[in-house]
């Protein structure tokens, strides 16, 4: 099944009560306790088709949540390309001019190439700095178990345990194409407290994403330390996952104009057999580097330079 070949069981929130926020950056909101503790963000939409986890933000606003230390910011990231969603073709509106979530390197950032993409995340960037802890909330083209994307740090992986879901963290370093905000700055400097998550909440319209979404940003909260006492302690006291890592050793980026899959992917496959062909870049075989293989994230989205596929084992 094509990503666009999935039901959209979900509509878009209204964010546009979001708008004006109170931090000078259009659909961002701080809420400041005035106690000390760390500034924690919970955003979405960082592709405007992955709208899961706007209406999770959206559902945490209507709860009324206020830190009781530090400060909580709840936002919306790519709203351009989000206004754009259209059930009657709902991949288009993943961004405008490039994938926001490719840019978070400081020589891009300060760099003269321009976007819509681009302009977003420099509005964004004094935001993001200021931030301790982030979750940002995301969905995935197929229909596969949620997954806790924890980056290689180990303070990212203590704190996707400390979650206690989803079943499934994944220890990657990221994409060849370009940066993501998870890993941008003291996100990904091991010398830094800073740390960051980015949760995939299964299919992209799916109506268990939404509540993937939900679960996880109210972990998130409890394992921040910004909430209330009580509030905290009934977060944690929901039902733990029995939790598996999986480490990407290999990300296979595209070379050529020709890339297509051996077979159906649709992610978590275990590919037993080292030298298996899983696919074909060109002419050039891409086969799996060891027995139990794992797939990752197979993209429909196959193009020169982009990650086709990311490749793992479990431990």
């Amino acid at each position: 099944m094509v990503e666009s070949s999935y039901p959209v069981e979900i509509a878009p929130p209204d964010i546009e009560p979001y708008r004006k926020g109170n931090t000078g950056i259009d659909y961002f909101t701080t809420f400041d306790s005035g106690k000390p503790g760390p500034h924690v963000l919970v955003n979405a939409l960082t592709h405007g088709n992955e709208i899961c986890g706007a209406i999770a933000v959206d559902r945490i606003f209507r709860e009324g949540v206020r830190p009781a230390h530090g400060k909580l910011t709840l936002g919306f990231a790519n709203v351009v390309a989000f206004k754009s969603f259209d059930t009657r073709n709902p991949t288009a509106s993943r961004f405008v001019d490039e994938d926001i979530n490719r840019v978070w390197d400081p020589a891009v950032l300060d760099g003269p190439r321009k976007s819509a993409e681009l302009a977003r995340a420099r509005e964004m960037r004094p935001l993001i700095d200021s931030v301790d802890l982030l979750l940002d909330i995301h969905s995935m083209q197929h229909a596969t178990q949620p997954l806790m994307l924890a980056g290689l740090l180990d303070r990212s992986l203590e704190l996707a345990h400390r979650l206690a879901a989803p079943r499934l963290i994944v220890r990657d370093r990221g994409h060849s194409a370009g940066r993501r905000m998870r890993d941008y700055s003291g996100f990904g400097d091991p010398g830094s407290a800073k740390t960051a998550l980015l949760i995939e909440c299964g299919q992209h319209w799916e109506r268990a994403s939404v509540d993937v979404a939900h679960d996880i940003a109210w972990r998130f909260l409890a394992a921040s330390g910004v909430l209330p006492r009580p509030e905290t302690e009934r977060q944690r006291a929901r039902p733990p996952a029995r939790q598996r890592v999986i480490t990407v050793t290999h990300a296979v980026t595209i070379e050529s104009d020709r890339f297509e899959f051996a077979a159906d992917y649709r992610g978590l496959e275990v590919i037993a057999k080292t030298g298996t062909v899983i696919g074909r870049d060109g002419e050039r075989e891409v086969t799996t580097p060891y027995d139990d293989c794992v797939l990752i994230m197979p993209s429909r989205r196959l193009t020169r330079g982009q990650t086709a596929v990311r490749l793992g084992r479990f431990g």
